[in-house]
């Protein structure tokens, strides 16, 4: 939970007596406001974006380390964990959002008339074989390189071996394993105490790069139809599953996670940025610490729905740009190809958009073609992927408490201002 900051001075006050999401708001309309002000600025203004992500990022590895470690040691025989479920949520939904995008492909088809700038020195994978053996590999990575490096599929499986050395270690040290999480997750606490300044930094450099937002006219339609896809995915497909689980109505917890997770993780573009803020919230949600303290971490890793979304309906756009004729089959197996290639989008370098050759290789597109269509990806990335990053790392907040069917609010939640 955000504490509140110490009322001894009036600053302090003001602070406390504003609610923690519209400080955020207030850092985005102002860094919107000096984008247009004083556009010239290349590093005071942007830095305060860049120190924010960077923080995170630096603390997130340690965090989610201690954290799986700790919830791993304490765990007592007979208490669950959860972790069936939330992994069925997690694919379920990310087929879904597969199927979605094919529909919405099909309802609103989007073409690509100049596949004119290709994404050179990069390298796609070959194969599902490839993502799945890349993904395999990362797991073994030296726990050292996997902190330094943020390598979080090493990390859990690492964090979850020795979690169950430390369960046959004495009391006294699993009690330190555990104030050793408290202390890192009060660091990082202080960390997203500077989110609206971050938001603010990171709102301005968007605005204010070079291309920037006026790049996206070229590709508006595309844009849009991406950016509904996920909507629906957010806002009808989501919380359809919460209440299929649940029976109650989620609607409640989807504008929480919208609020105090999409938000973040839209500026940062990182989901890996965003665990802390994702654990801060299960945290105030009073979720069980041994199930979130495994599925985010996790689900940044795996639970990659926006990245199916983006998979789909890119090579959707080529496939119809090359007048090509889509089957069921052919349909089907991409849909189930995007599912499996999404959930190694974390250890593939440009994620879900070096994904995109390999699905346009069930339709025999070529990889130069399939790599102008990268290139596209990566001209409206300033809003595909803030998008997709907004939609993967808030679910991972509403399938943890759907899988502990606890998606009520807690009164003291509705209450606090942070």
């Amino acid at each position: 939970m955000l504490e509140p900051i110490s009322p001894k001075n009036p600053i302090a006050r003001i602070f406390n007596a504003v609610p923690f999401i519209m400080q955020v708001i207030i850092g985005l309309l102002l860094g919107i406001a000096l984008a247009f002000i004083y556009p010239d600025d290349k590093s005071v203004i942007p830095t305060f974006g860049t120190l924010f992500v960077s923080a995170l990022k630096a603390m997130a590895p340690i965090l989610v380390f201690v954290l799986v470690s700790s919830a791993i040691a304490g765990h007592t025989k007979g208490t669950k964990t959860n972790m069936t479920p939330v992994l069925i949520v997690y694919f379920v939904s990310m087929a879904c959002a597969s199927v979605i995008a094919f529909v919405m492909s099909m309802l609103f088809p989007v073409t690509f008339p100049t596949l004119a700038e290709a994404a050179g020195g990069v390298n796609p994978p070959q194969g599902i074989a490839e993502v799945l053996l890349n993904f395999i590999m990362q797991a073994v990575d030296n726990p050292v390189n996997a902190l330094l490096n943020g390598n979080y599929v090493a990390i859990l499986v690492w964090g979850i071996t020795f979690g169950l050395m430390f369960r046959v270690a004495h009391e006294p040290t699993k009690l330190v394993l555990d104030d050793l999480s408290q202390t890192v997750a009060g660091v990082v606490r202080i960390i997203i105490r500077f989110a609206p300044l971050g938001v603010m930094g990171l709102v301005y450099s968007s605005c204010t790069q070079e291309g920037g937002f006026t790049n996206l006219l070229n590709y508006v339609q595309v844009v849009l139809v991406l950016v509904a896809t996920m909507l629906i995915v957010a806002f009808i497909l989501n919380p359809l599953i919460a209440f299929i689980v649940c029976r109650k109505n989620p609607y409640p917890l989807i504008f929480t996670t919208i609020t105090q997770s999409a938000i973040t993780a839209f500026f940062t573009r990182s989901s890996a940025a965003n665990i802390p803020v994702n654990l801060a919230l299960c945290e105030r949600l009073h979720l069980p610490k041994n199930t979130y303290a495994i599925s985010i971490p996790l689900g940044c890793t795996i639970n990659m729905s926006g990245a199916a979304v983006t998979i789909v309906i890119m090579t959707m756009g080529a496939v119809r740009t090359l007048g090509i004729e889509v089957d069921i089959a052919s349909a089907l197996l991409m849909c189930i190809a995007s599912v499996l290639c999404a959930c190694g989008t974390s250890g593939i370098a440009g994620g879900s958009l070096m994904l995109i050759p390999l699905a346009c290789s069930i339709f025999g597109i070529s990889n130069d073609i399939a790599m102008q269509v990268v290139g596209i990806g990566f001209i409206i990335g300033v809003i595909q992927d803030s998008t997709e990053t907004a939609l993967n790392s808030s679910s991972d907040v509403v399938f943890t408490a759907v899988a502990c069917h606890q998606i009520e609010l807690p009164e003291d939640f509705k209450n606090t201002k942070a």
